[in-house]
């Protein structure tokens, strides 16, 4: 018997020393993801509403996106919309901030405002039997906001607060430079306001903005968990169906500028350089977009893209660099950012703009575009695995006027990307000789390293 269990874990041993030599087991291929089916409804006031029967806990998730925000600051408004985000949380005309907290919190969650460039969400998270007394909170909260002026000392003096401590970190400093060289003039290349501006605002200004922006014809209503459809569907028309129509955003969208020149924020003594490289690129419903994903991915957005391989793991320049695909509505732009050692800041933007000329000459393997393509069905399918998640996708969906098809039919395109589309999109879209570069950083230290690739702004 002993004899019989040494010679069965020595053949262990040598199956298991195989199987390292050969590696872990390759993946199989990526699965559908099925995109749960929705319900739609439009009032007759113009507000639109989408149930969505989803997961199997008990809870529910209510969002109201209102096509409002930043976007609709004027330039000596800038932050007003987060102001009013902040006050409607104050109360309404017929509950108090503490009625609703205790409300939001007796249906098992918790209710917030969110702002953000494009919308303002009014958002929270109930039992699933409360899915209806959710809605019928967030409409309150929505539509009879009491916006105390009593409350504005103390919320504009957070915001002063969380100006000075933005304004203090090197990476915020760079986003502000980017934003106002990729969109000047316009509210999305405004980031922060001037301190004044903030001390000037009053709860009149938040009424006014409250008045212009809020209304049914802009707002949409979501709904995912699990919930009494017939329920939830009454509380939507009985809450929002007296809500003024109003009007339709409308608007222009911008057209992103960049040109290939550095733009140095100094901060003598910095041990590290904040950089940014950017340009404009393709919106969302374009048909090359899910294309340029794949190739962002590929080039910059995951943890093993090129570059990061390249400067963090090879070289050691920096901890995390990145790249993203900035979305606002009917625009956007590529940006790779990283915090870099200060002594190699040259060394590093080499690297990154030879990887971009790499990847536009010469396309990748099919076996490294195969990696990249699983990890992006991946992560897709744990963004579809959520109430909030999946709400947000379909968020998206209607900001971006993508077509309706299009989380269905997602994994399948970015699967059917061939490597000859990641080469030709990276050298269409990603043309490094308009990239816009921000470095906030040490410039007597850095200058002479980063002359060579543009002109210093």
């Amino acid at each position: 018997m002993k004899r019989a269990v040494l010679t069965t874990l020595a053949s262990l041993t040598l199956l298991g020393a195989a199987a390292r030599a050969e590696g872990p087991p390759r993946p199989g291929p990526p699965r559908d993801v099925d995109v749960p089916s929705t319900t739609e409804l439009t009032l007759p006031n113009g507000m639109r509403a989408t149930l969505i029967p989803f997961g199997t806990l008990p809870k529910v998730t209510v969002d109201l996106s209102v096509r409002t925000g930043n976007i609709d600051e004027a330039a000596d408004q800038v932050w007003l919309s987060g102001l009013t985000g902040e006050l409607m949380e104050e109360g309404t005309t017929t509950r108090s901030a503490e009625e609703i907290a205790l409300a939001a919190a007796r249906m098992g969650g918790q209710l917030a405002v969110d702002v953000g460039f494009d919308t303002t969400e009014i958002e929270g998270d109930a039992l699933s039997e409360c899915g209806p007394e959710l809605v019928k909170l967030i409409a309150d909260v929505a539509q009879r906001p009491r916006l105390p002026e009593a409350d504005v000392p103390r919320i504009r003096a957070d915001l002063l607060r969380a100006l000075s401590i933005a304004k203090s970190d090197p990476a915020q400093l760079a986003r502000e430079k980017l934003g106002a060289l990729l969109y000047p003039g316009h509210p999305y290349g405004r980031l922060f306001p001037e301190p004044a501006m903030l001390k000037g605002y009053s709860a009149a200004h938040a009424r006014a903005f409250h008045e212009a922006n809020f209304a049914a014809a802009r707002a949409h209503l979501y709904v995912a968990g699990r919930f009494d459809v017939a329920g939830v569907e009454a509380a939507i028309r009985d809450a929002f169906g007296s809500w003024k129509r109003g009007a339709e955003p409308k608007r222009t969208p911008p057209v992103g500028r960049s040109a290939r020149e550095i733009h140095v924020i100094d901060r003598p003594g910095a041990p590290q350089s904040v950089v940014r490289l950017a340009l404009p690129v393709i919106e969302r419903r374009h048909p090359d977009s899910i294309a340029l994903e794949v190739t962002n991915a590929l080039l910059g957005g995951a943890f093993s893209s090129r570059i990061t391989s390249n400067i963090r793991e090879q070289k050691g320049y920096t901890y995390s660099p990145v790249s993203v695909l900035v979305d606002h509505r009917r625009t956007a732009y590529w940006v790779e950012a990283a915090e870099i050692t200060t002594a190699v800041t040259g060394p590093a933007l080499k690297e990154i703009f030879a990887e971009i000329d790499r990847l536009q000459a010469e396309p990748p393997s099919q076996e490294e575009l195969s990696s990249i393509k699983r990890y992006m069905a991946g992560a897709f399918a744990l963004q579809m695995s959520s109430r909030g998640s999946l709400i947000n996708a379909l968020e998206d969906v209607d900001l971006q006027g993508l077509p309706d098809d299009h989380l269905d039919t997602y994994v399948e395109r970015v699967l059917a990307v061939t490597p000859e589309d990641v080469r030709r999109v990276a050298q269409k879209y990603l043309d490094d000789s308009r990239m816009t570069i921000v470095i906030a950083g040490d410039r007597a230290a850095i200058e002479a390293q980063i002359k060579p690739f543009a002109t210093i702004r």
